[in-house]
């Protein structure tokens, strides 16, 4: 969960998630569906102006080949849309239409996947279809969990098989927030390649005690959770809690410590944080 400044004012980022993901994907697909790399297995959509006949599904062979009518094997495979597009024109322009008009598109996308991995509600491959971001992969895989950290890794693996983690040795790491991302920060909305990792980590804990309405352990979503956010997260403190004697058993160097604190102070993964009863 994700908790605003001020006490009980919280937002689930897989309700944000879903929303943004809605916006940001009609922007990409606008922008780089073209740019989609076309590979073995795909499905085209093709259609010539004036020429229905010549229109159709037409699925890529594992060669990157298919047969298309008047031209034979024309190879897509390792091009863009935008290329092909342009290659399949020029070779009906070489004496049979006048200046033809081609669309080319993608029907199904089969040659290229992302996996997300981690604290989401639906782990596992997505294809990757033109000009898919992190946002709508992530909003793909069912959104993230309320115990979910609130930074991403975007693992690059091109071609990769199967997950690759952020722990794996020669692999390309790509670091995201989720808070700026809801924030509507464009530059962490990476734009996803074929065999990429996307690996939402389990939140760090804090825990709760004493003189709380819901003591208990929580998720440390945002690392610049304050004390009182944390009690907000514990439902609040109840009228017999002394606020102003709020402390944090905390370890440092092995050892537990008890430190004072004030209500605006951070907490730190791993702090417990204890209201103790206020004296009458």
């Amino acid at each position: 969960m994700f908790t605003q400044s001020g006490v009980g004012r919280v937002f689930r980022p897989g309700i944000l998630m879903a929303l943004l993901a809605t916006c940001f994907t009609i922007a990409a697909h606008a922008q780089s569906a073209a740019d989609y790399v076309i590979g073995a297995q795909d499905v085209l959509t093709i259609q010539v102006f004036d020429q229905a006949d010549l229109g159709g599904k037409y699925t890529v062979e594992t060669d990157g080949t298919f047969s298309f009518p008047l031209i034979g094997r024309v190879k897509a495979g390792g091009m863009t849309l935008r290329g092909f597009e342009t290659e399949l024109r020029q070779k009906l322009a070489d004496g049979y239409f006048k200046n033809p008009q081609v669309t080319v598109g993608v029907e199904t996308y089969r040659s290229q996947r992302v996996f997300v991995m981690g604290e989401v509600r639906q782990p596992g491959p997505v294809s990757l279809t033109g000009g898919m971001t992190l946002i709508e992969a992530l909003a793909r895989a069912g959104s993230t969990l309320p115990t979910a950290s609130g930074e991403v890794a975007i693992v690059r693996a091109p071609g990769a098989d199967g997950p690759v983690l952020p722990d794996d040795k020669a692999v390309d790491v790509v670091r995201a927030s989720i808070k700026d991302l809801e924030s509507g920060a464009l530059q962490q909305n990476v734009a996803l390649r074929d065999g990429d990792t996307i690996f939402v980590p389990r939140a760090e804990s804090i825990y709760v005690f004493g003189q709380v309405k819901n003591p208990g352990a929580y998720a440390l979503v945002q690392r610049d959770t304050t004390v009182l956010q944390a009690l907000s997260l514990a439902g609040g403190v109840t009228e017999n809690g002394a606020m102003n004697r709020v402390k944090v058993i905390r370890i440092l160097n092995g050892e537990k410590r008890e430190v004072k604190v004030k209500l605006t102070d951070l907490v730190r993964p791993g702090d417990t944080v204890v209201v103790p009863e206020r004296f009458f």
